[in-house]
């Protein structure tokens, strides 16, 4: 038996109700540009959207001008999805809580995550939204899912509840003594002064 090996997500796709109330959400308050359109393939009686969340990877929305927005909060039964995070520089995330408020969007505030910060807020058909902005940067070369995997391994040796801040700075520091080659014999912290 061999596996399906993913090589990350192709595209997520929503069931929307109108065009223009998806174009004004995805594109007009996330700032993912409106990338395709066709017919949805299966049902000749929707559109189907396509939007760049900003890494090249899509979002695409089923429409339907005979559906109405009910922003009542979408199921959270076992096998429905819960929330979709997106990722935002520390400088948008800073302005995140400032711009939903102009708006009028009632949203979590600010969560301390340890490795991340979130807010929360639902789009206009009730599907949680998660705005997230990691706290480091990884190595040249690693993934945000390298240093959490090496941040996971230090925290649960340690005994700590969850993944803070000295978990990831050391994490990093591991991962680039891994990596990079010194011509020193001993790499260990020092004090010059």
């Amino acid at each position: 038996m061999r596996k399906l090996q993913s090589q990350g997500v192709h595209h997520i796709t929503i069931v929307g109700a109108g065009r223009q109330t998806s174009i004004d959400f995805w594109e007009g308050v996330l700032g993912m540009p409106f990338v395709f359109e066709q017919p949805n393939l299966d049902n000749a009686a929707e559109s189907h959207l396509y939007f760049d969340p900003g890494d090249g990877r899509l979002i695409t929305v089923f429409t339907n001008e005979e559906r109405e927005a009910d922003p009542t909060r979408t199921s959270t039964d076992q096998g429905c999805v819960h929330h979709i995070a997106f990722s935002l520089s520390q400088a948008t995330f800073h302005q995140a809580v400032e711009r939903l408020d102009e708006r009028g969007i009632r949203h979590s505030g600010v969560k301390d995550r340890g490795f991340m910060d979130s807010i929360y807020f639902e789009d206009p058909l009730g599907l949680l939204i998660e705005l997230a902005s990691y706290r480091f940067e990884p190595p040249f070369g690693y993934t945000h899912a390298d240093v959490l995997l090496e941040a996971h391994k230090l925290r649960v040796g340690r005994n700590d509840y969850n993944i803070d801040q000295e978990h990831l700075a050391d994490a990093v520091e591991a991962l680039v003594a891994r990596s990079r080659a010194s011509l020193s014999d001993d790499r260990s912290p020092k004090d010059p002064y």
